[in-house]
């Protein structure tokens, strides 16, 4: 898909951070690695989600419902990234940087080994930074988050050296993710379909259209998860989830999407409901290249001719929280921003005025999942009031993908982007906004480089100018909705990677 020629690369940049757009389900022939616990093991957890994973393939895929199954589970980075987002350590026992922030030292933990049996070395790290700055078949945002990489080097067999063309505060956090993750370089032919990780898990089964099946790996170097076998089973229908957790079949919903529907599993005898936070945003995309969307007063309209309050008690029973930019409270860098272009129907009216936007006629597409769906059923509601007739059209994932986020064919559309700290992709005008602002640009890298200290009121100035310019709608935050067994532990409260992180789980 992506070669050196220029053609290629703006076809992967279209690609660019569709991993992390997903259109929520926050929570094929069978192949696998053979795993030393048995499938029905009496520690066997079931997890009810939506989208299956395309691939095994970490780094040839954008789509997130891959390192939902396989980060931190069957995959390892030298740092992970906790439920509250704190970055530890993973297959690094620690690491140095250099005076000027330009040199990352990792000392790897000796113990560590892959699912093969072999070492995690100093140049199976190089290897798998490398590769992504080199292969071609590489998805899109794992380049751009590793651009800033200048040189990987084994210094000794547990010792790896990272060089970066210029300070980055980010980039750590961007490793503790899919871009971060160390293959077995004896494996790479056949990640397609066999993972190559180091992780506590492997892939025992694949079921195309019904479940992906893990196992406990008995050879795990580190501690021993506390589970034997984890499915997971896709439902394309929230209702059809929901009824396979009261029938028993599910022990846990790793999101729920329907939370009208949370009051079923009142009974605390049997059931936990768990409700955090995640960084994840609902986004009203806007296609900054129609003609129709150039004009800021014309998405300030747009942005003001929507009640958010009543939009996400609509659609999402009140559950999440307001957002005014693309930041959500778990973000350092967050401050509310709930007052630019707030709900005022006549205010958006005189600004299309001003504009000279009369019969504005919009198409709205969004994928098939029940917050866009209802979302936007909502914004045409909305936007009639104001004079803007808005063509809604629903579209499986699938075409969503090819159409509207590679294609550029549409003029708004809403989805949930769910990366943590994701204000990069705004720097991109391939990337399906084509939002282009040079001023903004600037901010995000003098953010991005500048002291530590001075990182949150730099990017803070960034988000705000995405806001004033209404580079998009923000229509709420995501939450981390959970429904599980009671007998079920250790599920966290909250969610800062894109990882439905096995690890802490176990089962009375």
């Amino acid at each position: 898909m992506v070669s050196s020629t220029s053609a290629s690369v703006a076809s992967r940049r279209r690609w660019h951070w569709a991993a992390l757009i997903f259109a929520v389900s926050l929570l094929v022939g069978c192949v696998g690695q053979s795993p030393t616990a048995p499938t029905q093991a009496a520690r066997a957890l079931v997890v009810g989600a939506t989208l299956e994973p395309p691939t095994m393939n970490p780094s040839a895929s954008p789509a997130a419902s891959i390192p939902q199954v396989l980060l931190y589970n069957v995959y390892e980075t030298l740092v992970r990234m906790d439920a509250e987002g704190k970055l530890n350590p993973l297959l690094a026992q620690t690491w140095d940087v250099s005076s000027d922030r330009t040199v990352y030292t990792f000392n790897l933990n000796p113990a560590a080994k892959f699912a093969s049996g072999k070492p995690v070395t100093a140049q199976a790290v190089a290897t798998s930074f490398n590769r992504i700055k080199t292969e071609a078949a590489i998805s899109a945002p794992l380049v751009e988050q590793m651009k800033v990489v200048k040189s990987t080097e084994a210094v000794d067999e547990h010792t790896v050296k990272v060089t970066l063309n210029h300070p980055s505060n980010l980039w750590l956090y961007d490793i503790s993710s899919t871009a971060g993750i160390i293959y077995d370089p004896d494996g790479l032919a056949a990640l397609d379909t066999t993972p190559a990780g180091s992780g506590p898990f492997v892939l025992q089964r694949w079921n195309k259209g019904q479940s992906v099946v893990l196992a406990a790996s008995g050879s795990y170097w580190g501690t021993q998860p506390r589970l034997d076998a984890v499915t997971f089973r896709y439902f394309a229908d929230a209702n059809a989830m929901n009824a396979a957790m009261l029938s028993g079949d599910l022990d846990v919903i790793s999101n729920l999407q329907a939370p009208d529907a949370i009051d079923q599993f009142n009974d605390t005898s049997r059931y936990t409901v768990i409700q955090g936070t995640t960084t994840g945003e609902v986004v009203m995309a806007l296609n900054n290249a129609r003609d129709s969307l150039k004009s800021v007063k014309v998405r300030r309209a747009i942005s003001m001719a929507i009640d958010k309050k009543a939009l996400l008690d609509t659609v999402w029973n009140g559950k999440g929280t307001l957002i005014g930019s693309m930041a959500v409270p778990t973000d350092p860098w967050y401050e509310d921003l709930t007052s630019i272009d707030a709900y005022d129907p006549d205010g958006a009216k005189k600004l299309l005025a001003e504009a000279k936007a009369t019969n504005l006629n919009l198409k709205l597409r969004v994928p098939t999942t029940a917050y866009a769906t209802k979302s936007a059923q909502f914004v045409e509601s909305a936007l009639r009031q104001v004079g803007i007739k808005v063509t809604v059209e629903e579209l499986d994932f699938a075409t969503w993908l090819k159409d509207v986020h590679n294609g550029g064919n549409y003029d708004m559309s809403i989805v949930a982007h769910v990366e943590a700290r994701d204000l990069r992709r705004f720097t991109d005008p391939t990337y399906y906004f084509h939002y282009d602002n040079a001023e903004y640009n600037k901010q995000f890298e003098a953010a991005d480089e500048a002291p530590a200290e001075e990182l949150v009121p730099l990017m803070r100035k960034a988000v705000r100018t995405l806001a004033d310019d209404a580079a998009a709608v923000w229509l709420f935050g995501l939450p981390n909705l959970v429904i599980t067994k009671a007998t079920v532990t250790g599920v966290p409260q909250n969610s800062a990677t894109l990882s439905f992180d096995l690890a802490p789980i176990a089962i009375r």
